[in-house]
């Protein structure tokens, strides 16, 4: 009998144990709370919170949601790798490439948000050098690039980085970062798709009420998803005959304000959003949270070999830094007016 009751006491407190090991709060989302500020709240990170409540929009929770808050023990099984405490240094700094010039082509996004006028001004108080951007689609960007006008890329546009590897324009490309793409429209909403789980479902019921919406139609990152939803919904709408369907040849934020203005739809990635939203007074996020809109951005440096007179010294420089624990930290970090992070770091 003694024996049994020892027994059940080691189990019932291996139970209890257990419990404070795996314990997890609930918590109710309040008006102006964010991610970051619950996470800090419970000691736990951003990540460790989407992860746990399965969100794919780090930005977009709503007032009144449930959150499953894990505790500080149990997080640290659930941690993704970009949250990771190793340090990668950023590469010593080169005597040679101070003072010179260091020329990336860009998508707008990068630039719309702002996020280049904190990084870059980091960049070139650490190596001494003088970087310029240019600020296009990322088609357009790596046009640029096969033309040996830049040293390196930032973009986000998978397969157009694929080929522009493929044939030798470009080397050494990382993963530095992500977000996602919206649709976003109309808070009338003609074509009924607000909370539409699948963006392909959304823009086949626009092509449908033959509601207006704008492209980019620039061959930028955006403008390239767009294509491949319109695709995977079997449609092909072409301003020459869908008189709903405006090819606007705009960079992102142009296009967010015409849209605005004419009350259409649009694909924007949430960077941009995030940074412009409070000025669309009659737009809307319509869908989000579809596995097709997610948005990795690239760095890619200029083929020296092609191009002999590109700064390959300080394009390396530059995807050491945004790729280290202090270019990572500074792209974490950053936010909007609101406090909304817009984009998560996720070198490799």
């Amino acid at each position: 009998m003694k024996k049994a009751l020892s027994l059940f006491l080691v189990l019932a407190l291996l139970l209890c144990s257990m419990s404070t090991v795996f314990a997890a709060t609930s918590y109710t989302v309040k008006s102006g709370d964010t991610l970051s500020k619950i996470g800090a709240r419970y000691g736990v990170t951003y990540q460790v919170i989407a992860k746990a409540n399965n969100i794919l929009n780090l930005n977009r929770i709503a007032v009144g949601q449930k959150l499953l808050i894990p505790s500080k023990t149990s997080s640290a099984t659930t941690t993704p790798a970009t949250s990771t405490t190793k340090i990668v240094p950023a590469p010593a700094v080169d005597p040679s490439i101070k003072g010179t010039k260091l020329l990336i082509a860009t998508t707008t996004s990068t630039n719309d948000t702002g996020l280049l006028d904190v990084l870059i001004p980091a960049f070139d108080k650490k190596y001494g050098t003088k970087t310029t951007w240019v600020s296009v689609g990322s088609g357009e960007a790596m046009e640029i690039g096969k033309r040996g006008d830049a040293d390196i890329l930032l973009v986000h546009s998978p397969a157009a980085e694929a080929l522009f590897l493929k044939y030798g324009y470009g080397i050494n490309r990382h993963d530095v970062m992500y977000n996602y793409y919206y649709v976003v429209g109309p808070k009338t909403d003609p074509a009924k798709i607000q909370g539409n789980a699948s963006a392909t479902e959304a823009f086949k019921l626009i092509a449908k009420a033959n509601a207006t919406f704008l492209s980019r139609a620039d061959k930028s990152g955006t403008n390239s998803k767009e294509l491949a939803i319109w695709t995977n919904a079997t449609l092909k709408p072409s301003g020459a005959k869908d008189k709903w369907y405006l090819e606007t040849g705009l960079g992102m934020g142009d296009l967010l304000s015409m849209a605005n203005e004419k009350q259409g739809y649009t694909l924007v990635d949430s960077g941009t959003w995030g940074a412009l939203s409070s000025k669309l007074s009659n737009l809307e996020i319509m869908v989000h949270g579809d596995p097709m809109l997610f948005n990795p951005y690239g760095v890619i440096t200029v083929n020296p070999n092609y191009y002999a007179n590109t700064n390959k010294k300080a394009a390396d420089a530059f995807t050491g830094f945004i790729t280290s624990t202090e270019g990572q930290k500074i792209i974490g970090n950053f936010t909007n007016k609101s406090g909304l992070k817009l984009f998560v770091p996720d070198a490799k």
